[in-house]
């Protein structure tokens, strides 16, 4: 399978580039817009130089479809979830190893029933 180059409409262009203006990270727009932060650069520094003139043309505008962004959500979320877990049972191994430790740990307990 190829990759597509994608093409921005103007608007879009300066959409991001007004939020970058405003304070907001270039990191944190790139990672939102999923593009590239040295793209964001270039496109500042292409509508400094020129205002007028920068972006002219046609681009295709960008339809993020509602599905890919459940999907993302999803993956992060289930990272999320992975992440709080191994914490648990690092923090739930602590506590035994704080109160003496004992015939049984929970782990060995939940693996003797499942």
């Amino acid at each position: 399978m190829g990759l597509t180059r994608r093409a921005f409409t103007r608007e879009f262009k300066l959409a991001a580039i007004k939020e970058i203006e405003s304070g907001k990270s270039v990191g944190l727009v790139a990672r939102r817009l999923e593009i590239d932060r040295n793209v964001l650069y270039r496109w500042r520094r292409e509508y400094r130089n020129q205002p007028t003139k920068a972006f002219f043309g046609h681009g295709k505008a960008i339809n993020v479809s509602r599905e890919a962004e459940l999907e993302r959500k999803i993956g992060q979320m289930t990272m999320e979830i992975d992440f709080l877990k191994k914490v648990l049972t690092r923090l739930e191994e602590q506590q035994e190893a704080s109160n003496g430790s004992s015939a049984y740990s929970k782990k060995s307990v939940r693996k003797a029933k499942g």
